[in-house]
């Protein structure tokens, strides 16, 4: 897709972006204030939205609007720049995960769990990630729905290729991904369901294996499973 075409999406939606930042970053300011004092979190975060304002128009085009991935895509350039802002600062990517892991565990306290998938939902879910095995645009995503077998899991699917990853390795964050992922289990809130995943591709892994089932519980806390593995 043209690089044109691509600025011209982004800078129709830069305030949007901008604004997406200004409520990410007032959920982690009294993280990072709390650690490292107030004065380090407001240079953190007025040089992450910096970095973001360049960032906006260097994101790829996988087609907008039209692709559920698009938003997944925005909402991790918010966490790529806080990330670049601290490790100028020497942090690490530890650290920076887990002032977002904090912050968006916060965040989702206030927020009413979401409502079990309906079997439309599904099926549109299932068509979109067909969908993506047309590798239309290689900024983006190839998922493989994964049907279950209705005791193990209900439904999952297995992602090959993961946009974010990209992003993230194209602006030195490789480092960072597998924090960033480890944010699904704590968004992930179903009530009666289960969100379980073995692999990502961010700890180099083949894929990522996400699986959704109706029992059990998800499980997650601060350290993640791959920080202790390494810490052993």
């Amino acid at each position: 897709m043209p690089k044109a075409k691509a600025r011209s999406y982004y800078r129709s939606r830069k305030e949007d972006i901008l604004d997406l930042f200004e409520r990410h970053s007032a959920d982690w300011r009294p993280f990072l204030a709390q650690r490292n004092g107030n004065t380090f979190a407001e240079e953190v975060i007025q040089e992450a939205r910096e970095r973001l304002e360049w960032l906006v128009l260097q994101l790829p085009y996988i087609g907008g609007d039209e692709n559920p991935m698009t938003r997944h895509l925005i909402c991790s350039s918010t966490s790529l720049v806080l990330y670049r802002a601290m490790k100028a600062r020497g942090k690490s990517a530890e650290e920076a995960g887990r002032i977002i892991y904090d912050a968006v565990r916060e965040s989702v306290r206030h927020r009413p769990p979401t409502p079990p998938p309906t079997w439309d939902e599904l099926a549109q879910k299932k068509d979109e990630i067909k969908r993506s095995q047309q590798h239309r645009y290689p900024g983006g995503w190839l998922r493989v729905f994964v049907e279950g077998d209705g005791e193990t899991f209900v439904y999952g699917y297995d992602v090959y290729e993961c946009g974010v990853q990209k992003l993230y390795r194209a602006h030195g964050a490789e480092a960072f991904l597998p924090f960033f992922c480890y944010l699904d289990f704590v968004t992930y809130r179903t009530p009666g369901w289960s969100f379980w995943r073995t692999m990502t591709l961010a700890e180099g892994h083949e894929r990522c294996n996400f699986r959704f089932r109706q029992s059990g519980e998800t499980k997650k806390g601060w350290p993640p499973p791959f920080v202790e593995k390494h810490s052993t």
